[in-house]
């Protein structure tokens, strides 16, 4: 009796505090990753991965997945899972091409932007007016898109100077360098010093023959931010997605604000496809190659918020960068930062108990190591699978740690209990 008295009498233990990641320890996190960035350069000599030049293309390779990215988040935010990301990029590079080359580099911006809407008129009016499954009419609007850019091809670029497959050169938006800062960083960057170069070349890489169309998507990432966090239709859209019947309840019309989230998600696909023609000054056949689809894996890396979307993306492009700039010696040089970290969580595994997975990462860890030591170089079809196999080990290990917005995927039925 004694002793159940005294455990009433003994206060309630208070839950383990979640940890929080602040802008400190983002910015903390940040740095001990370019040390050891740092580190590995200077163990193997590949100048290369911090260069001002790798990081330029690093930011323009991203853009577009994150721009996708950010289209996916709007969309699911509300309750929609957009697979249908890739065709509205297609839909946005061809439009937008046509348009440029119509009329010039910014009407070709705007119809790029309308021609990711249309696919995501479709979208909506199957999976939210009628109830189709989310995943089979996004399927729906990638194959269809793919067939009509083709259909469209073949009557305008054939006849314009092109082909079906590629459209004549097209103007480009213009891109800009800040003179004095770009060339000292560039130096700084060039002295190959521990951290400051690095450091350097990554500055560098933000301030250096940048598009206009970058600052853009750069920009969409906290107007992003702050629409959907900081004002009320952001909070109407976000419950869409949480629970539409608690917001029909609450006088939200749930039909109407999961319309306009998918419209935008259409539109900054719109955006990232017509990004993809204005980098490369003509419109082709398969120029999207699957970054809708990176563009989702980025979304879902990013825990369905926009900071975490933006560094997905990131990761995306520096994978992606690397098939770009002499990817087999950069690639190699990674993969002793990759035995690294598979190093450090083999000891947090232990430091955990979790002896079985412990092993297996030092399995994996060595194997990767023998593969460094008796190389060179890497061959150029791996570094061309370098972004695709990212994106499948980052979705294998985040997906199930993450939470997406809860009533993502459900079809919504006004009335329905």
């Amino acid at each position: 009796m004694a002793t159940v008295t005294d455990a009433a009498a003994k206060p309630p233990t208070k839950p383990a505090a979640r940890f929080k990641l602040t802008w400190p320890w983002v910015l903390l996190i940040i740095a001990g990753a370019l040390c050891l960035v740092s580190i590995v350069r200077l163990i193997t000599g590949a100048e290369d991965i911090t260069s001002t030049g790798l990081a330029s293309a690093t930011l323009r390779l991203a853009a577009p997945i994150g721009l996708a990215g950010l289209g996916g988040l709007w969309a699911e935010r509300s309750g929609v899972v957009n697979i249908g990301l890739e065709g509205m990029m297609i839909l946005g590079t061809w439009f937008g091409a046509w348009a440029s080359f119509q009329w010039g580099p910014w009407t070709g911006l705007v119809f790029g932007i309308l021609g990711g809407m249309i696919g995501a008129l479709v979208l909506a009016v199957a999976a939210v007016t009628f109830g189709v499954n989310q995943i089979i009419a996004g399927v729906a609007v990638n194959i269809l898109a793919f067939g009509f850019t083709q259909y469209l091809s073949e009557l305008t670029f054939a006849e314009e100077g092109g082909s079906a497959k590629q459209s004549p050169p097209l103007e480009r938006i213009g891109t800009f360098t800040i003179p004095g800062l770009s060339d000292w960083l560039k130096d700084l960057n060039g002295k190959h010093w521990f951290f400051v170069s690095d450091l350097a070349g990554l500055l560098g890489g933000a301030v250096t023959n940048i598009s206009y169309l970058t600052i853009l998507a750069i920009a969409m990432v906290p107007l992003t931010w702050f629409v959907l966090w900081r004002t009320s239709f952001g909070l109407r859209v976000r419950s869409c997605g949480e629970s539409p019947k608690a917001a029909d309840s609450l006088g939200v019309d749930v039909y109407r604000y999961k319309y306009l989230a998918v419209l935008v998600s259409g539109a900054l696909a719109g955006f990232g496809g017509y990004f993809l023609a204005d980098a490369s000054g003509l419109y082709q056949e398969g120029q999207t190659g699957g970054r809708g689809y990176i563009g989702l894996a980025a979304m879902i890396f990013g825990n369905w918020m926009p900071g975490g979307t933006a560094l997905g993306a990131l990761l995306f492009g520096f994978t992606d960068s690397l098939n770009v700039r002499s990817g087999g010696e950069n690639v190699h040089a990674l993969l002793l930062l990759i035995v690294i970290l598979l190093a450090g969580s083999v000891l947090w595994q232990l430091y955990k108990r979790k002896v079985t997975s412990a092993a297996i990462t030092a399995v994996i860890a060595g194997l990767l190591l023998w593969y460094y030591l008796s190389t060179d170089v890497v061959p150029s079809q791996f570094v061309a699978m370098a972004p695709y196999v990212t994106t499948l080990v980052v979705l294998a290990l985040f997906s199930k740690r993450l939470r997406m917005p809860k009533a993502a995927g459900m079809a919504y039925r006004k009335g329905d209990i």
